[in-house]
């Protein structure tokens, strides 16, 4: 078995969570899973082929994880399933994408989903497919949890998901990754990895009513702005999809820093430790790695800007002790998205302005105490939210924003090389948006996949 997934270019990143899977499939089903990294650059010709001969006579069962909305990966799958391949989506948002949008069937330029491309979908955690692949032959589908397929009606079918179990969370081969080389998969040598201590973030816990106004094109038309409950940012998809289901245990977390791979120093490799709110638990980490005696160079960080502002003062006690163990703490992502109140309100970031200033003046106080072991920076690897284009963006606050980027120096240590332009998948809380605009504003979104083309409206573009 594989699994696919989208990867950047000849990174050497690892996947922990196709990876993970992997790792479950291959400790408890009858199939050697691997991972294969696939780039937008990779021919998906040649991934079939690669694919193909990795199954020898076999046939092929290919999971699919990470695809981001990405067609050249879905046509990978469509051609895979009709050469009688069976074909798997899992991953974030799995579910609404094998299902489609919400309305689709009375609505015919809508995401139709990708039911017809995959044999199944599986939502949530990667174990619940042991006893699919243990008897694929005589399991009862309804009883697979997760699973989402066709019924004898022709319709989709989705089992309730079971709850994450720690059990399966604390193991992951980083040897199962591959790449396309000549037409043949490689392994990856992985030189950054990842540490799981949160699944989901605890922002999408809180429901908050947002005033999301109309797009810039609809701003002479007399639209009013769209009054929504939101829980997350409202475009994060992955917030809707999993919400937050807490923490897991230390020795879960410490029992993953130990499975990581080695430099040839002999330390770990440096790994992103996914938690969102990490500042409170960072000390008592600290303390456990340092009384476990692994060796650890470097812990990479994502949070958002509220947090990194009320664990200020732990994040500064932590750098104290970090710098006692030589371990180097990198702030690789902070979520600004963008330094204009009327954006983040929009953006549902739950911040202002004033709060993302104030979070630059702390980092570039703390590079300026902790030099050495704390880094924030692009050329230390850091690559801090700033989405742009968005459909809000006017003359007025775009220059106001450009304003506040110069006048802060913004451009030399946190507006990153290239923006992200706002990206719309149908299940976030924007989809509601935007699907909410065309019924009051009469206009048509274009499809792009999953995506929601807020760019193109009625076969024009508006950028």
């Amino acid at each position: 078995m594989a699994i696919i997934s989208g990867y950047f270019g000849n990174a050497t990143y690892g996947l922990l969570g196709p990876q993970m899977a992997a790792t479950i499939i291959s400790a408890n089903t009858p199939y050697d899973c691997i991972v294969v990294a696939v780039s937008r650059d990779d021919d998906p010709r040649q991934v079939k082929k690669a694919l193909r001969l990795y199954c020898g006579p076999q046939k092929p069962l290919v999971g699919f994880s990470g695809i981001g909305g990405r067609e050249d990966l879905i046509k990978v799958a469509a051609g895979l399933k009709a050469e009688g391949a069976t074909t798997i989506l899992a991953g974030p948002q799995a579910a609404d994408d094998f299902s489609g949008e919400t309305g689709w069937q009375n609505h015919p330029h809508r995401f139709k989903g990708y039911k017809a491309v995959f044999n199944y979908g599986l939502k949530g955690p990667a174990e619940q497919i042991i006893p699919l692949l243990n008897n694929f032959d005589h399991q009862r589908l309804a009883d697979i949890d997760g699973l989402l397929y066709i019924d004898n009606k022709g319709q989709v079918t989705q089992n309730r998901s079971c709850k994450w179990q720690a059990s399966f969370l604390n193991e992951v081969n980083w040897a199962n990754l591959y790449r396309l080389e000549k037409g043949r998969l490689a392994p990856v040598v992985i030189s950054s990895g990842q540490v799981l201590q949160q699944i989901g973030c605890p922002y999408a816990v809180k429901t908050r009513s947002v005033d999301i106004d109309p797009p810039g094109f609809l701003a002479d038309s007399g639209a009013s702005p769209l009054k929504m409950e939101l829980k997350g940012c409202s475009f994060c998809d992955v917030a809707i999809d999993k919400g937050f289901c807490g923490a897991l245990d230390f020795d879960c977390v410490l029992t993953q820093i130990a499975g990581l791979p080695e430099n040839r120093q002999g330390y770990k490799i440096p790994f992103e430790l996914i938690n969102e709110n990490p500042f409170a638990s960072l000390p008592r980490l600290l303390a456990a790695i340092e009384r476990e005696g692994l060796k650890i160079s470097q812990i990479n960080l994502t949070t958002r800007v509220d947090y990194l502002l009320s664990g200020a003062s732990r994040f500064k006690a932590t750098l104290k002790k970090a710098a006692e163990m030589k371990i180097r703490l990198l702030l690789a992502s902070v979520g600004f998205e963008a330094f204009d109140d009327i954006l983040l309100k929009n953006l549902n970031k739950g911040v202002t302005l004033k709060d993302n200033l104030k979070a630059v003046s702390l980092m570039r106080d703390l590079k300026s105490r902790f030099p050495q072991q704390f880094g924030y920076l692009r050329e230390e690897g850091a690559n801090h939210g700033f989405i742009h284009p968005t459909p809000w963006d006017n003359s007025q606050n775009q220059a106001a924003q450009a304003s506040i980027i110069a006048a802060h120096n913004l451009q030399t240590d946190i507006i990153p090389s290239n923006s992200t332009p706002l990206i719309i998948h149908h299940a976030a809380g924007l989809g509601r948006w935007a699907r909410a605009l065309e019924k009051e504003a009469g206009v048509t979104f274009e499809r792009h996949g999953s995506v929601i083309g807020w760019w193109q409206v009625d076969g024009r573009f508006m950028l």
